[in-house]
């Protein structure tokens, strides 16, 4: 690996569809619904944990408002139940559907050696491990089978490959570039 690599595979985890988001904060989860009808809602981590999503402090909405979460329980699709302050009703909770939850940097624990944060790789250019270049991140998801990445090539619709494990080679920060095992016939219909 050249200067400023990390070692392949130790991205930090649990980030589940990580795209750019308010100025200087990152997203931390996205509200799925009301769960109840006392104002409590369900809650798609995209930490490591999801009681995580309590120990950040304050969560910054879309709309810039700012609300202190307490995790109630974990449902068995790994959603947190979450109770949060100025929200005790049904009807409270629904109209928060589809909200992200974001902190600030300052906000998020320091990184072990070798972790990055998701949307630190946002904008970083993917090449192939024969040095072709497949496109700059735009996305990270994870859908429930492993981590993909979501590309802009130069030209064409974005691609998705497999982001992670075995498949990732070299995370150069300081260059912006990824190195990427892409597996056989992914992407064969992409045009040169």
């Amino acid at each position: 690996m050249a200067t400023g690599d990390r070692p392949a595979g130790n991205i930090k985890a649990g980030q589940y569809s990580v795209k750019q988001s308010l100025t200087g904060h990152l997203s931390v989860g996205a509200i799925v619904g009301p769960q109840g009808i006392k104002g409590q809602f369900k809650v798609k981590p995209f930490t490591a944990t999801p009681d995580a999503l309590a120990a950040y402090g304050p969560v910054t909405l879309d709309d810039g408002r700012q609300m202190w979460l307490q995790v109630t329980s974990v449902n068995a699709n790994g959603l947190a139940i979450v109770r949060a302050s100025g929200v005790d009703t049904r009807d409270g909770a629904e109209a928060l559907r589809g909200t992200t939850l974001y902190v600030t940097r300052e906000q998020l624990p320091d990184l072990d050696n070798g972790e990055i944060y998701h949307a630190d790789l946002l904008g970083m250019m993917v090449s192939a491990a024969d040095g072709k270049p497949l496109g700059k991140i735009v996305a990270i998801h994870d859908f429930g089978a492993g981590e993909i990445a979501e590309l802009a090539p130069d030209k064409g619709p974005t691609i998705m490959v497999p982001f992670g494990g075995e498949n990732l080679i070299t995370v150069d920060i300081k260059a912006g570039k990824i190195g990427l095992l892409v597996p056989d016939g992914l992407l064969d219909d992409q045009p040169e």
